[in-house]
């Protein structure tokens, strides 16, 4: 009898857990619901399991591979371009397609304004004194002076000399290759050479071990643990910026003051040299910060291009002939040992096009973040103000760049 009663005790208390936890995760689906989701005239979606709502399933489908999964699947089941779900703590609505991209791009600071999920944040702190708007807006404002065509042409030579150390070391006298390691290593050195003017191969290589685990941890989950790929980003990003770039920086800055080396010699010298609104230099930690994101976002994109610029080229034999002989016609044109310059790269007609497809076809990023400043209706959905919006971007600049660079020596 005794045993009967401890028996039913036992039963009893379990279900009493068994209800409280069903009660408190009702509640908290509830209120995960209703805290974001009442809002009239939403567009279609779901918000998922609570806190975490979809990003299991957004970042898992870019692990498989298969990035644009998430966007196409619910495209499908809710038969509209736009969407709205859960994702990265954030309710979110995702915009795919020309539309979507014209009208956030077209009202950028209007009504949106770029931003980040805390956990990137995290692995590229922002300036301490200026929010990430005040930011970006500083940073598009002088980009764009050291990535418009003509500052580029003056690399084009030095891609080349990379590119053909590249091949010599790595492709050459192989049976077989693994072309996106190899085509990550080519861009981070390109990369290396035209932001900062780093060009020995040991220090790169030496640099790229601990970049590896920024990259790695930016699409990992962000949960901060001394064994998980994210806090190994963190760590990794502050050894790189702290260890690495702030010497630089410092080297940098008295060269310039010793006249020993030139405003225009790469991006570095540019930031060091340029001033905001109010004629203030940027500190030696933001300027850091600025090119390790310049890094890795030049690093992973053009690497990815690259790798499917080869396999489309593998499989398609004829389309891989006639880039052939538009690179050999222009290599003919060419002296023993001359390099590559920007009259060259107009004549890649056909690559260009060929590049252009491939970036059509595989876009190298699956898209960025938007947050909404004010209410606003698209395609008669209403946008709440605060929510986050998540455009899906079809083409990326400047891949294109690399990529002419790697067929002409590939090829």
């Amino acid at each position: 009898m005794e045993q009967y009663y401890h028996n039913n005790l036992y039963l009893n208390l379990l279900f009493l857990f068994i209800s409280a936890v069903f009660l408190t995760f009702s509640a908290i689906f509830y209120k995960h619901r209703s805290q974001y989701y009442n809002h009239p005239n939403l567009p279609p979606g779901r918000p998922g399991i609570p806190y975490l709502g979809e990003t299991l399933d957004f970042l898992s489908t870019g692990w498989t591979g298969r990035p644009e999964k998430f966007v196409t699947d619910r495209i499908r089941e809710f038969s509209s371009s736009a969407f709205k779900t859960h994702i990265v703590g954030e309710p979110t609505v995702v915009l795919a397609g020309a539309e979507g991209n014209k009208f956030l791009f077209t009202n950028e600071n209007k009504l949106v304004v770029v931003w980040w999920p805390d956990s990137v944040s995290k692995i590229f702190p922002f300036s301490e004194t200026t929010s990430i708007h005040e930011e970006s807006r500083r940073f598009r404002k002088f980009l764009p002076q050291f990535m418009k065509p003509e500052a580029l042409q003056r690399y084009v030579g030095e891609m080349d000399e990379v590119a053909r150390r590249h091949f010599a070391s790595l492709w050459e006298d192989r049976d077989r290759v693994e072309v996106l390691p190899l085509a990550k290593k080519y861009t981070f050195w390109v990369a290396c050479r035209l932001f900062v003017s780093l060009d020995d191969p040991a220090r790169i290589a030496e640099l790229g071990v601990p970049f590896d685990d920024v990259a790695s941890g930016i699409f990992a989950l962000p949960f901060d643990l001394p064994w998980t790929p994210f806090r190994r980003a963190i760590r990794a990003s502050k050894f790189i910026r702290e260890e690495y770039l702030v010497g630089i920086i410092r080297r940098r800055k008295a060269e310039l003051a010793a006249a020993a080396a030139a405003e225009e010699e790469d991006i570095l010298s540019y930031m060091l040299t340029a001033t905001d609104d109010g004629g203030e230099h940027m500190s030696e930690i933001d300027t850091a910060d600025k090119i390790l994101g310049l890094l890795v976002g030049s690093h992973d994109t053009a690497a990815a291009t690259c790798t499917f610029v080869v396999k489309f080229l593998s499989e398609l034999p004829d389309v891989y002939d006639r880039v052939y002989q538009e690179q050999m016609e222009i290599a003919r044109s060419k002296s023993a040992g001359e390099l590559l310059n920007w009259e060259d790269i107009k004549k890649m007609k056909y690559s260009w096009n060929v590049a252009c497809e491939v970036l059509r076809l595989t876009p190298p990023v699956q898209g960025s973040f938007r947050e909404a400043t004010t209410d606003f209706i698209f395609n008669g959905f209403s946008i709440p103000k605060g929510w986050k919006v998540h455009v899906v971007l079809l083409f990326l600049s400047f891949s294109w760049v690399f990529t002419y660079i790697a067929l002409c020596s590939l090829t």
